[in-house]
């Protein structure tokens, strides 16, 4: 069994593992020696093997319905893209790309479009989670620029999470971070408006208000001016703008501390400053709760603005560091696959225009900017752009406003989507799909968070006739009349191109140059070890850090401090009083067309769920598991409640990855605005004011079954992922409903089973084919004691009398117990299992749980549940000791 080493396929953390095929499975393990997880995986990144079979993916080109031929769909596309450019010009194009997609994919997408289509209409789903960082970086250092390594996290004495859930969304590091702390005692600082995950290890939980992170940032400044902690002697020699910023932030101190007093937060505002003020060796790490907002840009420089007052910056243990969503975001923005770049990280200009069509030879070259992703979508939608090319992304449930995204791709004259998945929201409008290689069918590289370049390597042979992305896009150049320009053999080829022109006509004014691989060989190229940029033939310099003795990309070598000032975003009023944030489950991933396919990752959370805190479900008459109703003036979603106490009055929290492919009505982005930062055009996905109104339910029920069973549109349906079948949770409020499914499922062959209480609303039924259970239908005004967990197991196993006499009731004579929501992926322990565990053997610690069942000994994601756990069961088990004492 020969291990291939390459790159995990999910975050910007950039994981490296070892792929070994054996026997038609994939197995994964971390690899020990990439330095982004020295072998530790996430429960994502470890299932990731389970996410490899051929269920589900799209085969064969189809064209206009039919299956088709690549000669004849790649002439297709051609043909209908040059109709377009012909009739409408090059601006009636566009490319949406994705943060999935490879660097040499990302490059040929860039070149193909701006280059030689000759627009700039070439946007990235990447534009929604780091393009704020992006712009934040620009203003401050010159150019885009993330000056850390993850290594500062464990040298730093002090690490502020700004707008970031680390434990869920970048597991890796959150666990990196935790041995720090263990062996340094490093202080953790938490910036969140509602409880998370991450708060297990922290030393301070700050919640501000949503949107107040410009006022926090802003009078930290202030704070530390007035301390001495911001030497004159560093900003003096390598920063501007120190007194504008310090001004526009002053002016911000009244509603600072308005925000405090609301939220009865000066202690914790009193601890974090002194803090930040006496530590030098402080690391301020952000996400999409900095970046997806109105103002992201501003609040990505009212950081980086605390950082180079106090020049905490290209040191061991200091920096700002934005940590990304995707595994090749950083990728995409070196290649130029965002719109306002050309690539390269040169941005449009005469003379950069000049250099890059010389280089590609490229006489038609774009001249301006092109339609960021809310205004190209905008543009489909208003006719402007014809002609769309979507690869690897989502975007009818992904972008904001996703019901307009829908009925802009509805009349949109030519849809092209390039995917590995069969179905997605998406690929119902597209009129030509074209099947794309996945996650370890193809070869190419990746940058992560930290600027390390990893390669992705290919462990399989693509999927039927699935290419890779950049083949996909060579061909149809040629067929355009480009096949000089774009005459690559592989995957080195395109990198090769890539470092040459980052080296192109570049005296050290351009950070990104990659010289020393310009002429990297096939050979070395399938060898490539993990390194970071730059790597310049000019100079081969230790690059772990920039920004050390300042050096910054402008014109004087100093960065720029940016006066900022607060700028409130969403609002509620009387119609939509709660405030809605967005944001990720641990297990699952973007839309869930991969991660949905695992079972070992669809058990943890298998149903989106409205957080928000008792006041509240008792104002607007909500029970905790009960139904509601989430929307406001863009759409509506329905989905179960969690009362929780990690939720503040007047906010709640719904996640962002279903999809009408896995749920009736759980589209997150069909609610939230398609307003944008005026700097980066990143929509402000995280906040949106909504109403919530119960939903009352005449009946709930279980479908198990072999295949997805099509279903009417009942009010609420969610799908996910069992070991042996698929399972579907269903509710209606009318009781008829039950009568409707009935009927539809009785269509199918075998032996019907059935009983009824039409009394009680109870209707239980199942079709059992060749002594295999086909489906199984559990309905009733609730579905409580029904162990799932035994029954989804009778899917792979003949049935025998006795079973077929239990299978109705929903539950088994016996000791087989229903396992529970999960709470460790990696090794499938369910709630109810650890219930049974605690109680049955006193067990008080996390290290206990993980010596009787496994829980939490492997990726360690699921320690803060199982802390909340034993939290749970403390009182019963201090009851059980005064009892033994009494004794």
């Amino acid at each position: 069994m020969k291990k291939v080493r390459t790159t995990c396929a999910y975050c910007g953390v950039g994981c490296g593992m070892l792929a070994t095929e054996h026997e038609g499975k994939t197995l994964i393990e971390g690899d020990p020696a990439h330095p982004a997880n020295f072998g530790r995986l996430c429960s994502k990144g470890l299932a990731l093997g389970d996410t490899m079979g051929d269920a589900g993916r799209l085969a064969a080109p189809i064209v206009d319905g039919q299956e088709t031929s690549w000669k004849t769909a790649t002439k297709t596309v051609a043909d209908r893209l040059e109709d377009t450019i012909t009739k409408y010009g090059p601006d009636s194009v566009a490319f949406y790309v994705s943060g999935q997609l490879l660097t040499e994919d990302y490059y040929i997408a860039n070149k193909l479009m701006k280059g030689f289509i000759g627009s700039a209409n070439i946007d990235t789903n990447s534009r929604l989670c780091m393009s704020s960082a992006v712009a934040g970086h620009k203003r401050a250092f010159g150019a885009d620029i993330v000056p850390g390594d993850y290594t500062d996290l464990e040298e730093a004495d002090l690490v502020v999470l700004a707008g970031s859930n680390l434990a869920w969304c970048h597991p890796v590091l959150f666990q990196r971070l935790k041995v720090a702390k263990e062996k340094r005692g490093t202080k953790i600082v938490v910036i969140d408006p509602r409880r998370t995950e991450t708060c297990d290890i922290a030393d301070l939980h700050i919640p501000i208000q949503p949107g107040g992170d410009v006022l926090l940032f802003n009078s930290l400044l202030v704070h530390l001016d007035a301390c001495g902690a911001a030497p004159a002697s560093y900003t003096s020699e390598h920063v501007d703008g120190y007194k504008a910023a310090l001004k526009a932030a002053k002016a911000d101190e009244f509603r600072f501390q308005d925000m405090v007093r609301e939220r009865g937060i000066e202690s914790e505002i009193s601890e974090f400053f002194t803090l930040f003020a006496r530590t030098d060796k402080t690391v301020t790490l952000f996400s999409q709760g900095i970046n997806q907002a109105h103002n992201g840009t501003d609040r990505v420089n009212a950081i980086i603005n605390c950082h180079l007052a106090t020049g905490r910056i290209g040191q061991p243990g200091t920096g700002p560091f934005s940590v990304t969503g995707q595994p090749n975001a950083m990728g995409g923005r070196e290649v130029g696959g965002l719109a306002h770049t050309l690539a390269a990280h040169m941005d449009f200009s005469d003379k950069t225009i000049d250099r890059v069509s010389r280089f590609w030879q490229a006489p038609n070259i774009a001249t301006t900017e092109g339609l960021r992703a809310v205004d190209m979508f905008d543009a489909v939608h208003d006719g402007r752009i014809k002609a769309i090319w979507i690869m690897a992304t989502n975007p009818a449930v992904s972008l904001p406003n996703s019901n307009k995204v829908r009925e802009a791709l509805k009349k949109c004259p030519l849809v092209i989507v390039s995917d590995c998945i069969c179905r997605t929201d998406t690929q119902q409008f597209a009129h030509i799909r074209l099947p794309a290689a996945g996650w370890g069918e193809k070869e190419g590289t990746v940058t992560n968070s930290d600027r390390t370049i990893s390669r992705q390597r290919a462990f399989k042979k693509p999927f039927a006739l699935a290419r890779p992305d950049w083949q996909i896009m060579r061909d149809v150049a040629g067929a355009m009349g480009w096949r000089s320009s774009f005459s690559y053999e592989c995957p080195a080829d395109i990198f090769r191109e890539h470092a040459a022109l980052s080296y192109f006509e570049n005296s050290g004014e351009r950070l990104f140059d990659l010289g020393a691989l310009k002429q990297i060989s096939d050979t070395e190229y399938d060898a490539l070890v993990p390194g970071k940029w730059p790597q310049s033939q000019h100079k081969l310099a230790d690059n772990k850090r920039l920004f050390g003795a300042g050096g910054f990309i402008t014109a004087n070598g100093k960065a720029h401090m940016i006066a900022i000032c607060h700028n409130s975003g969403a609002t509620t009023d009387s119609a939509y009083p709660i405030l809605l944030n967005t944001g990720r489950y641990r297990d699952q991933w973007h839309t869930m067309t991969r991660t949905g396919t695992s079972h070992k990752l669809t058990g943890h959370r298998a149903e989106p769920w409205l957080d928000i805190c008792v006041e509240d479900a008792v104002k607007y008459g909500l029970n905790d598991k009960s139904f509601a109703r989430v929307s406001n003036n863009l759409g509506r979603v329905t989905v179960r409640v969690r009362i929780t106490a990690d939720q503040k009055p007047g906010e709640a929290f719904l996640p962002i990855h279903w999809s009408g492919t896995h749920a009736a009505n759980a589209t997150v982005g069909g609610l939230i605005a398609p307003t944008s930062d005026p700097i980066s055009a990143q929509p402000a996905f995280k906040t949106t004011a909504v109403a919530i109104q119960p939903m009352n339910t005449a009946w709930q029920a279980l479908l198990l079954s072999k295949d997805n069973k099509a279903l009417s549109t009942f009010d609420y349906w969610t799908r996910s992922k069992l070991e042996h079948c698929t399972l579907t949770r269903m509710a209606g409020s009318d009781i008829s409903q039950l009568d409707e499914l009935k009927e539809a499922l009785k269509s199918e062959a075998g032996q019907w089973l059935e009983a009824t209480d039409p009394a009680q609303g109870i209707l239980r039924c199942a079709v059992v084919r060749n002594n295999q259970l086909d489906f199984l239908l559990l309905a009733g005004p609730s579905n409580a004691g029904v162990n799932t967990t035994w029954l989804q197991s009778l899917f792979n196993q003949p049935l025998d009398e006795h079973t077929r006499r239990l299978l109705l009731a929903g539950r088994s004579q016996g000791i087989q117990i229903d396992n529970g929501p999960i709470i460790c992926s990696c090794f499938q322990v369910g709630q109810h299992q650890i219930d049974a565990a605690i109680r049955a053997n006193s067990l008080c610690s996390v290290e206990a749980i993980g010596a009787a069942l496994s829980a939490g000994t492997n990726c360690g994601s699921c320690i803060p549940e199982l802390r909340t756990l034993i939290h749970a069961h403390a009182p019963h088990h201090h009851r059980n000791k005064e009892t033994s004492n009494a004794a």
